[in-house]
């Protein structure tokens, strides 16, 4: 699987079908006076539907999707696609949700899976690749995180084959929520094809999840707290609670702009290989070895000696979670010496060191934090006050169904309409390591995410070959 803009993808042309979901249920607004505990959103679910509410609200909305898509070859049975569409949502909570906005917090209230239905829609024939990246990303666009359903599914069929897309909003999923239903997807239309019934692995109760992260922190309350004591050394270090982006992007405080998208490959299959057993024989893991690259590049382009950055962590775990589609993420800070006089072995350490300690507080979580510890002018923006430091890396290798990836040309497509800093994911694949970054789009901005991108490809490289930065 690669993350990569739907506008950048060649996908081949054919018939465009929707599936819409559709409850039976009989609906009405949730009373005010319902006790919140019967409907537990998580703190990231929260702040996401506060923040959009209040964006509406201002007339200022942010739109976003998180989305995918793959390939399925020769004929394709359309009953067996629609059913394995709503085996999707009936499958996972989380997507049958509705959420509403109560006194104090956020209600959220699962629908019923026997309530749920599709209602089939054909568009009619798109006649070229333009035309089909056009019509995915004005789709994908629709959704909105404060209407039902929180999902758009379909198709592009072809007579010899087709292509599967869904879009959803961050509310209901994350970075591994995709792959996880892209495996369903094709799992269950193979079986319905075939005649049989899906099976795949037991799921989780996101509801579950978000209460017990509610009851974990329910005495979380003042900022003196001793849980807070990470955050606030790293505050007290780095004299903010959002850590800044160290380059000029050429965006000024409290301004967003159009978002460029970009996806480049570092390092072929083979090299990232070379550089995952040049981290084993340092005694540290790979996304160690990245982190630690990262602030290398950041310093050689200008940075700091010390990075300092946000990350997130997965709270999935083992289990049953494992499977389950949902935001399943807790964000953390993080710092370590990067400094030019350290080779690779001793800056691997401190990345080593830093993430240990990151470890001990990952129960925290980023929303408390942010609540209690963050300027009160920060408690109720509606996007990051400014360009921030952040790292991400997933290798969709060890997803569900990564075994098929390749043959199913799976694909993740994130896409924000503004932004005011350099976000970029790192990604593992069968075919390598890749860097999709989302980015204020000013002259400034671009050639900085060029230049670091560059730096960043040279550092890995090195460090695959030679062992040094």
């Amino acid at each position: 699987m690669i993350q990569v803009s739907v506008e950048h993808v060649d996908i081949a042309p054919g018939n465009a079908v929707e599936w819409t979901l559709i409850s039976t249920e009989a609906s009405g607004p949730v009373p005010e006076t319902a006790p919140y505990q019967d409907g537990h959103t998580s703190y990231n679910q929260a702040k996401h539907f506060t923040v959009a509410q209040s964006a509406r609200e201002a007339d200022d909305p942010i739109r976003a999707y998180v989305a995918g898509s793959f390939e399925l070859r020769g004929p394709v049975d359309r009953d067996a696609l629609g059913a394995a569409f709503l085996h999707l949502v009936r499958r996972h909570e989380v997507l049958r949700c509705t959420f509403q906005q109560l006194v104090g917090d956020v209600r959220c209230e699962p629908g019923a899976p026997e309530s749920m239905e599709l209602k089939e829609e054909d568009l009619g024939f798109i006649d070229s690749a333009d035309g089909v990246r056009e019509y995915l990303h004005r789709t994908f666009q629709r959704i909105d995180p404060l209407a039902w359903p929180l999902i758009v599914m379909g198709a592009i069929l072809r007579e010899d084959g087709a292509t599967v897309w869904f879009a959803c909003d961050h509310l209901v999923t994350d970075g591994l929520s995709t792959p996880i239903a892209v495996r369903d997807l094709a799992t269950a239309y193979e079986a319905y094809a075939a005649g049989r019934t899906p099976d795949l692995p037991e799921t989780g109760s996101y509801l579950a999840f978000s209460r017990a992260q509610r009851e974990r922190n329910e005495d979380l309350t003042t900022a003196d707290d001793p849980r807070l004591g990470r955050w606030r050394k790293f505050m007290a270090d780095g004299g903010s609670f959002f850590p800044p982006f160290p380059l000029d992007i050429g965006v000024e405080r409290g301004s967003l702009h159009p978002a460029g998208n970009a996806t480049e490959r570092l390092l072929d299959a083979d090299e990232v290989r070379c550089l995952e057993a040049v981290c084993g024989d340092a005694g540290g893991k790979l996304f160690m070895g990245l982190l630690g690259a990262v602030g290398v590049a950041l310093r050689k382009e200008g940075g700091p000696d010390v990075y300092r950055g946000i990350m997130p962590v997965s709270e999935r775990e083992r289990g049953p979670y494992e499977h389950t589609m949902g935001w399943f993420i807790n964000t953390m800070p993080i710092a370590f010496s990067v400094a030019d006089d350290e080779e690779f072995p001793a800056v691997l350490a401190n990345v080593a060191d830093a993430f240990a300690e990151l470890l001990l507080h990952r129960d925290v979580p980023f929303v408390k934090a942010w609540q209690l510890l963050a300027p009160v002018e920060y408690t109720t923006i509606r996007a990051w006050p400014y360009a921030v430091n952040f790292f991400s890396y997933l290798d969709f290798r060890r997803s569900p169904g990564a075994e098929h990836h390749l043959a199913r040309d799976a694909r993740k497509h994130v896409w924000l309409e503004r932004s005011n800093g350099l976000c970029f994911w790192l990604h593992r694949c069968d075919t390598g390591l890749f860097m999709n970054s989302v980015y204020a789009d000013t002259p400034r901005a671009r050639d900085t995410r060029a230049a670091l991108t560059a730096t960043l490809r040279r550092t890995v490289k090195n460090l695959a070959r030679t062992g040094a930065f």
